[in-house]
């Protein structure tokens, strides 16, 4: 038997399940959970906020632990191999080790601690988000949001140097663990105008790059003001989801710029997630120091509503399971 993370009926009725421990599939992996992360935007606002209840299998998609089983057909992976695993929150994970599969379960280099190794999954959209947004030297780049996402992509596209990098946001906690990072400049939402900041910077221009993660309702605020950000022949990407109401897309002032979604299909996702760990093992982006809270497993319910109660005061949260 096992322990994990359930979503009942309730507006956040987190519970903790006693089942099973899944039978494994030929191209599966058992997985013994350390380390899962709660990330934030989708977990609260798809999952927590719901009003009935939500498939287990969908409560959390972030761990690391230590590969206990593998299936019939498995080759790449063995029991005893650190490895980051996407898949929900539990004291078990089972992992898709197939060919076909994206992101399922990734070695974890040894130098790389299970904590940052729940980042993974992140990063490694991270790393295809911010390439997927060609960012070049001369670029002026804006990203609208610095919780966990935001933070990750600025990290991210620093690797490609771009003339000027500003993050905005309107929390302390997220400014403070941004600006630790001391990858550009950092503008409080709150206390100065998003817009006039971003057309005062680049001189009246606009930004060749908004990244916007914002996600929940304030996201449609953000939105339309990456799009009074803008330069002629600029480039808005929108990460951030689950506005809960439509985002107010204005044809007239997106003339001559472009719009896009995440990422685009033809993105490599099992080179990004192997540049990911890369990234992790090199410092390049550094994960633990935005993690603010660790919880023992059993204590679900508590760290989901810290995260939705004080998003003033949390930013990383981590459960442990071993």
């Amino acid at each position: 038997m096992m322990w994990r993370v359930g979503k009942h009926e309730g507006l956040g009725n987190i519970v903790m399940e006693q089942v099973p421990i899944p039978d494994l599939g030929p191209k599966e992996v058992l997985v013994r959970v350390h380390r899962s992360l709660i990330s934030r935007g989708s977990e609260l606002w798809r999952r927590y906020v719901m009003p009935g209840p939500v498939d287990p299998r969908s409560m959390g998609y972030s761990t690391a632990g230590v590969v206990e089983k593998v299936g019939s057909e498995v080759t790449r992976f063995a029991p005893g191999d650190r490895v980051s695993c996407t898949a929900p929150h539990a004291e078990y994970a089972v992992g898709d080790a197939s060919a076909a599969a994206k992101r399922r379960v990734v070695h974890l280099p040894d130098d790389v601690p299970f904590v940052d190794g729940t980042f993974q999954p992140l990063i490694t959209s991270s790393i295809g988000w911010t390439a997927t947004a060609g960012i070049q030297p001369q670029h002026t780049v804006i990203i609208l949001g610095l919780g966990l996402v935001g933070n990750l992509v600025m990290q991210a596209a620093t690797r490609f140097m771009p003339a000027l990098l500003c993050s905005i946001d309107m929390l302390p906690i997220r400014r403070r663990l941004a600006e630790e990072r001391n990858m550009g400049t950092i503008i409080d939402g709150a206390a100065r105008d998003p817009v006039e900041s971003v057309l005062e910077l680049t001189g009246g221009n606009g930004a060749d790059i908004v990244i916007d993660c914002v996600g929940g309702r304030a996201g449609i605020k953000s939105f339309a003001q990456a799009q009074d950000m803008m330069a002629a022949g600029g480039l808005l990407q929108i990460i951030g989801l689950y506005h809960d109401g439509p985002l107010p897309l204005d044809a007239a002032k997106m003339q001559r710029k472009r719009l896009i979604g995440g990422y685009l299909m033809e993105t490599d996702v099992d080179a990004n997630a192997r540049a990911a760990m890369e990234a992790l093992s090199n410092g390049l982006i550094q994960a633990a120091p935005l993690v603010t809270h660790r919880f023992p497993g059993n204590q679900a319910k508590q760290a989901f509503d810290l995260l939705y109660e004080h998003p003033e005061d949390a930013m990383g949260v981590i459960m442990e399971w071993a």
